[in-house]
């Protein structure tokens, strides 16, 4: 059995984990929300959204998805990364950092107008006061997992920023943590059943153990809270 996703990139790791756990193909599109709430409107082929809480809430109310099959998957904290093999800088207050950022010779993150963490690590950046100093340096993907994977694969002294799971399911690329308080942002993923799903009870089912009490530490373990 296939099930066709259009999906934030955050929980992409999640529901392949899953989909292997229960002899579920997974097809479809995991990206920047933006983008992928483009591709649903769009017409894309789906069975299963996994948006923000915010933009699920809103197509259930516009009847895009089955509302009582929309469930909360957890929070993901916008976070910093390292290659595997790079010292771990101290992040865990705004002036470390900015000593961390200011440090780097490239900075990988997703899509700055479309992708979460994209959006709110501009915003960090200027908050911060180097975003124009450091604009030379931005090395910018569609998505935080392919952000990721240009990072793995980077030359130099690279630092990174996307949502904790995109950086747990990239190989070559270390958590450092979140960002600091008073910078932070953890943001709720929601899953849902498409209204055009071709495998709807299927698709049920899958949202339905994706969110269940059973796969707690699998969310954990995944990134999310």
């Amino acid at each position: 059995m296939t099930l066709r996703f259009v999906s934030a990139g955050a929980a992409q790791g999640l529901v392949r984990q899953l989909g292997a756990r229960e002899g579920v193909a997974i097809d479809g599109r995991f990206g920047a929300v933006g983008a992928m709430r483009e591709a649903f409107r769009a017409g894309e082929p789906c069975d299963v959204v996994i948006l923000t809480q915010a933009q699920v809430a809103e197509m259930a109310s516009a009847g895009e998805v089955l509302a009582d099959s929309v469930a909360d998957l957890g929070r993901v904290a916008t976070s910093i990364a390292v290659r595997e093999s790079d010292p771990v800088p101290r992040v865990d207050d705004a002036a470390r950092l900015r000593e961390a950022l200011l440090a780097a010779d490239a900075i990988h993150f997703p899509d700055p107008q479309r992708a979460t963490a994209g959006v709110h690590f501009v915003g960090v950046l200027r908050s911060l006061g180097i975003h124009d100093v450091l604009a030379p340096r931005f090395r910018t993907a569609a998505h935080g997992a392919a952000a990721m994977a240009e990072m793995a694969q980077a030359a130099g002294h690279p630092i990174g920023c996307t949502q904790a799971t995109e950086i747990l399911a990239t190989a070559g690329v270390r958590l450092v943590g979140p960002l600091p308080a008073g910078l932070d942002l953890r943001t709720m993923y929601t899953a849902a059943v498409s209204n055009r799903a071709e495998r709807a009870d299927e698709a049920r089912r899958f949202v339905a153990s994706l969110a269940s009490r059973e796969l707690a530490d699998v969310r954990r373990t995944a990134g999310f809270e």
